[in-house]
């Protein structure tokens, strides 16, 4: 290969490389905005939020400083123990007739080892009942989800590969193009039983309107 192109090459990847820590810290600055604002809005000290949550009051702390990027199961134990939706801890507030979420720009989570990551694809700037995501889960791996608010459904679309999903112990193999409805206030879980990375898409429905 012609030094030149090896130099743009390796250009291109120092550039990708900043562009996902820039993007890692404002995700890390917005969660940590929104916990705070969540967690004085309703009267929880740090201590009281550790101990509903199960989440550390350090870790608590780093996160509404900025310092690190939460995983998505420890946004879903805070999120349940504020009683707000997943979403509200990623919201950031824009508003306008028209959103457009280009993939470059996505805020994405992960699980702590990576194989699973969520994109929402709604923006955060009215009241709604539903909301909208983009899951990939790696290879054979196994993404167990804790239990929702009390009347969550989840309707999710397999688009690539071959899924397990348990609900409440009962085992359901999803194919491309097959869906699944169920509630999902209860113990569940996602399982990648294929060699391909898995591709879908959830609606998440919840009771009553949330913001």
């Amino acid at each position: 290969m012609p030094e030149g192109s090896a130099a743009v090459e390796l250009v291109e990847a120092h550039r990708l490389e900043n562009d996902r820590d820039r993007d890692a810290a404002e995700l890390a600055a917005l969660v940590g905005r929104n916990l705070k604002r969540l967690r004085v809005q309703r009267g929880h000290s740090l201590e009281r939020l550790a101990r509903l949550s199960g989440v550390s009051r350090a870790m608590l702390s780093q996160i509404e400083l900025g310092r690190s990027v939460p995983t998505i199961a420890l946004l879903w134990k805070v999120a349940r123990a504020l009683g707000v939706p997943f979403a509200a801890l990623t919201s950031d507030g824009h508003t306008g007739e028209a959103t457009v979420m280009r993939a470059a720009t996505a805020k994405v989570l992960t699980s702590a080892d990576g194989s699973f990551t969520s994109r929402a694809l709604f923006p955060f700037d009215a009241e709604r009942r539903v909301e909208f995501y983009k899951l990939t889960l790696a290879p054979h791996a196994t993404e167990a989800a804790l239990p929702h608010a009390p009347g969550t459904i989840e309707n999710l679309t397999l688009v690539v590969g071959e899924v397990e999903i348990v609900v409440a112990d009962r085992s359901h193999v999803l194919h491309p193009d097959d869906a699944i409805l169920f509630q999902a206030d209860v113990a569940h879980s996602y399982r990648n039983l294929g060699g391909l990375t898995a591709v879908m898409y959830l609606v998440m429905s919840y009771i009553e309107s949330v913001r």
